[in-house]
């Protein structure tokens, strides 16, 4: 169903005022010294009150076990397929490929009509339908000349390549766009909802204006309705506000929604979603201990994070890092909150920028250096296959 805009497309000029930040931190500046990294209980959930989920080893492991594939242009969004092989999105090309998770070889399914690929915006976020045994439908967060819109589009394998993704429907249109913080990252969730990450476009105000789509975690129907119970109220797609840059969503095994997110100059999150809670920006970055603000569970300076997506795997968060070049390790499994954060694979491979589960304990990783704010080296970006603990 398509949705009339709610909000205008910001100028250049306006976007430009966005200083001390870019959507992965290439112009926040460089810290003087590393502290410690950061990290609190939020207050318990109930689900983890009733479950009392195993807990993870205070000290995890990973281990590189091959490269899947590799010569990807800006890759964004990872999709795992039923089959075991995996689509892979391109935000600057505009199109969505399948990787054979076994020999690495590439097919592109085709172009996303209509994609505007310039600063980060672009093809990014991209999901499988909770029915897609039977409707074949893959989703897509993109940007416009207009704005970002989530559309769903019919995979046909048995087209030639190239050809082999249907017209877009649009699900949900009118989420402002920018030059940065175009947010990007769907997921259906547990109840078998969609749920999208938004950026605040370099327009700060936006994040607490619950009316705007911008700086949010939206809920909907497979159909781009609101979700029905959603916090306010049954006309409202917004789910939690006062986020400047939403780019990672997961869930755990007790069905709690975590979310990464970038800061300004000193403070990135790792967000423990509750349905209609205020998550501070422009307010407060970082932990504030401020009535009517949710702090983050846990928290990293930027030159050490510019968190990107996560995934849940052996009781942990998994996150990747863009500028800070490294797989973070957050335990939550069996904690009010999160355990003290692990960095992995640090400086190994270059920044990084989404991670999905592929299987009990692996992961997939994709890197990001050609994206415009990287050092390509050869053969980059590839995608990694981890094992984890």
């Amino acid at each position: 169903m398509q949705r009339p805009a709610v909000t205008a497309v910001l100028t250049a000029a306006a976007l430009l005022l966005a200083a001390g930040c870019s959507g992965d931190g290439a112009d926040k500046p460089a810290e003087s010294a590393a502290r410690a990294t950061e990290s609190s209980g939020a207050p318990p959930s109930e689900s983890a009150k009733a479950s009392g989920g195993r807990t993870p080893p205070a000290k995890g492991a990973v281990d590189v076990e091959r490269t899947v594939t590799e010569g990807l242009g800006s890759p964004w969004g990872l999709a795992p397929l039923p089959g075991g092989d995996l689509l892979v999105s391109s935000r600057d090309e505009g199109t969505i490929s399948r990787v054979d998770s076994g020999s690495g070889k590439r097919v592109e399914l085709g172009s996303v009509p209509g994609v505007a690929a310039a600063g980060e915006g672009g093809l990014m976020g991209i999901a499988l339908s909770p029915s897609f045994a039977s409707d074949q439908m893959v989703y897509a967060y993109f940007t416009t000349a207009s704005d970002n819109r989530i559309a769903r589009m019919l995979y046909d394998e048995g087209k030639p390549a190239g050809q082999q993704l249907g017209a877009p429907d649009t699900v949900l249109r009118g989420i402002p766009k920018g030059m940065i913080h175009n947010g990007g990252r769907i997921a259906f969730g547990p109840d078998k909802l969609l749920y999208a990450g938004t950026g605040e476009v370099g327009e700060t105000g936006l994040s607490q204006d619950k009316k705007s789509l911008a700086g949010k975690i939206l809920r909907m129907t497979p159909e781009g309705e609101p979700a029905p119970g959603n916090p306010l109220g049954d006309d409202s797609y917004v789910y939690s506000f006062g986020h400047r840059n939403v780019q990672g969503l997961a869930w755990d095994e007790e069905k709690r929604l975590w979310a990464s997110e970038f800061g300004q100059n000193t403070w990135d999150e790792l967000n423990q979603i509750v349905a209609g809670d205020n998550y501070g920006w422009p307010e407060v970055e970082g932990k504030a201990g401020k009535d009517g603000f949710h702090d983050p569970v846990a928290q990293w300076q930027t030159s050490e994070a510019s968190p990107s997506g996560i995934a849940y795997a052996e009781g942990s968060i998994w996150m990747a890092g863009l500028r800070g070049e490294r797989l973070w390790r957050i335990p939550v499994s069996g904690t009010d909150g999160g355990g003290e954060p692990q960095a992995f694979l640090k400086e190994e491979y270059g920044r990084l920028r989404t991670v999905v589960g592929a299987g009990t304990d692996k992961l997939w990783l994709a890197t990001s250096e050609t994206d415009g704010r990287g050092t390509p080296k050869k053969g980059d970006d590839r995608v990694l296959e981890l094992k984890v603990k």
